[in-house]
Formats: structure tokens, sequence, C-alpha cells
């Protein structure tokens, strides 16, 4: 099990014909995901070949939907569109809709969020401005999984820990030390690190609650906003399996931004001492550094 995404998830690529897009299509081919569509206006009837595989281009998500069964999305489109890609993934009622993009504008994700907010499509989001999800697979070096992103799928290893995080680096980070333990993952999402986007940590952490795949988790955060607050107070009163995290920042100026857009402490609110404060009152294992995340978790189970 894991959550999300499964090996045989059929995946299309918005902007597969694009330099970055086609590079991680490639590299999610090569991990064996089942790429089976790409979205490039303009280019129906072409195909994006690597490796013997044959992947026909298409015009619209909706055509790429309807004739491959795709049921996700990975958007790689520059960021005065990718607003308008993720509502065409929600038009065409995909279950998921992964936005890699950096830099949409604010107004652009607002609308994104009014949109989806106001229809019945149940399509979840993440990003934008992230890594994406992996869910690894059983064969070698976990091939033959579900990579929709940019995360390097080699670090993965199939297993039962979930990690969750706004930072890509920190992501992997966490992935690899687990890797380095002989201990492997359910599923990893980067949620992305803009100030508006799709999932937030509780999102994904009452998917893996309710994963009986997951036995573990790692929740990683960072400076601005209250979204591991909330996430903390929701574990510390359901949640069943042991959770440890860690929150980037602590040396962070009040009113700078420090890394991602959403970044920055304002108000006094969203401060790291804050947010390690609620983890500690819900039981969350701190790390205190980076280095330590997943020995941090591992000594909690």
């Amino acid at each position: 099990m894991s959550i999300l995404v499964q090996p045989d998830t059929k995946v299309l690529v918005q902007g597969i014909t694009g330099g970055f897009g086609g590079r991680h299509a490639r590299l999610s081919l090569d991990y064996g995901t089942q790429v089976v569509a790409g979205v490039t206006p303009g280019k129906r009837g072409q195909f994006f070949e690597h490796n013997g595989a044959k992947v026909p281009v298409f015009d619209t998500v909706a055509e790429a939907a309807a004739e491959t069964g795709a049921t996700a999305s990975a958007v790689f489109v520059p960021p005065a569109f990718a607003g308008d890609a993720i509502l065409e993934g929600v038009a065409a009622e995909l279950d998921l809709v992964v936005c890699v993009t950096e830099g949409i504008p604010i107004h652009d994700m607002t609308r994104v969020k009014r949109a989806m907010s106001a229809c019945r499509i149940k399509t979840r989001l993440i990003g934008p401005n992230c890594p994406g999800i992996v869910t690894p697979g059983a064969g070698e070096h976990s091939h033959g999984g579900c990579r929709i992103g940019i995360a390097p799928g080699y670090i993965h290893r199939q297993g039962h820990i979930g990690v969750v995080s706004r930072s890509g680096t920190l992501t992997y980070e966490a992935v690899w030390q687990l890797t380095c333990r002989g201990v492997g993952q359910s599923t990893c999402v980067g949620i992305g690190g803009d100030p508006v986007n799709g999932s937030s940590h509780l999102d994904i952490i009452k998917l893996f609650n309710d994963d009986p795949d997951t036995h573990g988790i790692i929740m990683i955060g960072e400076i601005g906003g209250s979204a591991e607050e909330e996430a903390a107070a929701w574990i510390k009163e359901n949640c069943r399996k042991p959770v440890a995290g860690f929150i980037a920042g602590t040396t962070a100026p009040p009113g700078r931004r420090m890394g991602h857009a959403g970044a920055i402490v304002s108000g006094g609110k969203g401060t790291a001492a804050a947010k390690i404060e609620a983890f500690r009152e819900a039981g969350i294992g701190v790390a205190e550094t980076p280095s330590v995340m997943a020995e941090t978790l591992l000594q909690m189970m």
C-alpha cells in the first residue's frame, strides 16, 4: 500500500516537449513510471520517444486522459500558464495534479484554489513549487514505482515510512537517511513552499494515518504560516503512528524571506520556536538538526 499513487498509476506530463519537462519525463520513464501521455497545445500527433517508449502527445489534458486512461498529471508549464494548466487537470477530473512549476503569481494560485473549492470534483493538488511525489517500487533501486516530479528516484526504497515536507532538498535528505539505514518508504510527498498551495501537511498526514502500510511518519516544515501547528494539533488528538519532525529556519530574522516564498516570519507568527513547541506538545519527536531526522523517528519506533 501507499498513498496517492501506486506503481500502476497512469501519468501524463503537461509540458513534455519542453526541456525541463522532457528531461524529467525521461527520468520517470527510466524509474518505471507509467507515463502514458504528454500534453503540449498544437503538438497533437507527435510522440515523445525514450528508450523504446513512444508516448503520444495531445493538445489538451481532456484528450490525453480520455484516450490513455491517465489519472495523474505532472505540470512542467511556465509560471504564466501554470495556473490554467492546473485547472485543465481539474476540468478533466484527474485524481491528482502535481505542479512542479516555481514562481506562479499568488493571484493565479488564489484563483486556482477558489475554483477548486467551488467545484465538486475531488482532484487533489500537490504543489506548486514542489519536488512532487514518489511511491517506490519493489525492483532494484526501487524501480517499478511511481515518480511524478523531480525527486531523484534512486535514493528511495520500498518500505513503511511516510515522508511529507515543504522542502525538496530536505525531503531527499530524510529519504536518503532512511534508505542508508535499510529502512524503506511507503510514499514521499513534497508539498512545496509557496504561500498558497494545494495539499497541506495535515492533508498528507491524514492519508498516512489511514494507510495500513505506513508505520511511521517524518514531517518536515519551516518558518512561515501555521500549517505545521495545525498538523501537530490534529496529530496530538488523532494520529496512531509515531511522528518525527524538523523545522527549518530557526536562525531566520523576522520579516526576511528565507528560501521559499512562504518561509517568512511576519507579525510574530510562524516562528520556528512556536512550531517546535507545538511539535513537542503533540508528542512529535523533534530532530534538532537535519542530520538526525531518520534517527529521531527510528528511536521512537
